[in-house]
């Protein structure tokens, strides 16, 4: 027989639902009573607390799917794209990219750099969604419930930027040995090739000499990703959404998830763009610094490949924000509301009786 518990003594400022259940002794006393329909619409609807350990290895699983698939799934726009910011000359536009690449390279050609990628960004995705809930529970705690939602953007900034930090290390080696096979033709066809010629050329600085420069491009893509995501959420459950979220299915839930989620993602592409120009010229040249090549590079040709990385990304965040909250779905994990405003502050402000 189960019973519901109080509510945790924690701070929450997406109103997460509480511990769920807990199992009554075999003699139920006065606080163990027999559980109401309430109790066990909860039980189905939950499979673990919110900011529980299981919680945020569940989240983390989703970010490894979620960061995974779908950067491997788009290896060949990014391959174009990463040839259009090393070799302008050369490749010309997206469809000229394609059609060199095709010519060059034939269809196989356009899966090079897969491996890494999957590595690389499944690594990244499980420290970026999963530590991003550790550190927006953490920072939440901090703060208290009503500074929590008073600086709600400002905590998704922290909370995402702290999570990244974190992300970028794991992801640094493999973009290193995706970029050495995307766009120095001869150097190697698979990571199998490329990784053991990269440690004795250059030892383990080979792996990690982009990581300043994945920071430079990487925190503020995903602190645009992740505070823009949640605010348009926001704004689309509060503007556009006709009734609130608690009346729409899941499904008309993860539509407003994808929306939001391509939205957010315009916003990340330019902000990163050109970081991640620099990021891939400085992989492709031995002993470059960042400097060097942002000056060489210029004003103009940091934005070299923009559209392509609008596309890529846009649709790369869309569909990352999408099977994350599938995820969550499908683990029955808390899915907190868009935040309100606590009753405590209403009063504060004189907005209730």
């Amino acid at each position: 027989m189960y019973a519901s518990v109080a509510p945790l003594a924690r701070a929450d400022p997406f109103h997460a639902p509480p511990l769920l259940l807990r199992r009554c002794p075999a003699e139920p006393g006065p606080s163990c009573r027999p559980r109401s329909l309430a109790a066990a619409a909860v039980e189905e609807q939950y499979s673990c607390e919110y900011g529980s350990g299981r919680f945020f290895i569940l989240c983390g699983l989703g970010g490894i799917i979620s960061c995974g698939t779908t950067h491997t799934a788009l290896v060949p726009l990014d391959l174009v794209k990463c040839r259009m910011q090393v070799d302008p000359q050369k490749y010309k536009g997206i469809f000229n990219g394609f059609s060199v690449t095709l010519r060059e390279d034939g269809f196989r050609g356009l899966a090079k750099g897969w491996a890494p990628t999957f590595i690389g960004y499944s690594m990244q995705g499980l420290c970026k969604f999963g530590f991003y809930e550790v550190f927006k529970v953490l920072y939440s705690n901090m703060l208290g419930e009503e500074n929590t939602y008073l600086w709600r953007t400002s905590l998704y900034l922290a909370a995402s930027a702290s999570a990244e930090f974190f992300a970028d290390i794991a992801l640094a080696p493999m973009e290193a040995a995706k970029v050495r096979i995307q766009t120095q033709p001869g150097y190697a066809n698979t990571l199998r090739e490329a990784a053991p010629k990269m440690f004795k050329e250059e030892g383990l600085f080979a792996f990690y000499k982009g990581v300043a420069p994945l920071w430079m491009r990487q925190i503020p893509y995903t602190m645009m990703k992740f505070a823009c995501f949640e605010r348009t959420v926001e704004a689309l459950y509060k503007y556009v959404v006709p009734k609130p979220r608690s009346e729409c299915s899941k499904g008309e839930q993860l539509v407003v998830t994808f929306v939001a989620g391509y939205i957010a993602g315009v916003f990340c592409a330019i902000v990163s763009h050109p970081a991640d120009s620099v990021v891939s010229v400085l992989n492709k040249e031995k002993g470059s610094s960042a400097s060097q090549v942002l000056q060489r590079l210029g004003f103009k040709g940091v934005w070299k490949g923009l559209f392509a990385r609008i596309i890529m990304i846009g649709t790369l965040t869309a569909l990352q924000w999408f099977i994350y909250d599938s995820v969550k779905v499908y683990f029955r994990l808390p899915r907190p509301p868009p935040p309100e405003m606590p009753e405590s502050l209403k009063k504060k402000l004189g907005l209730t009786q």
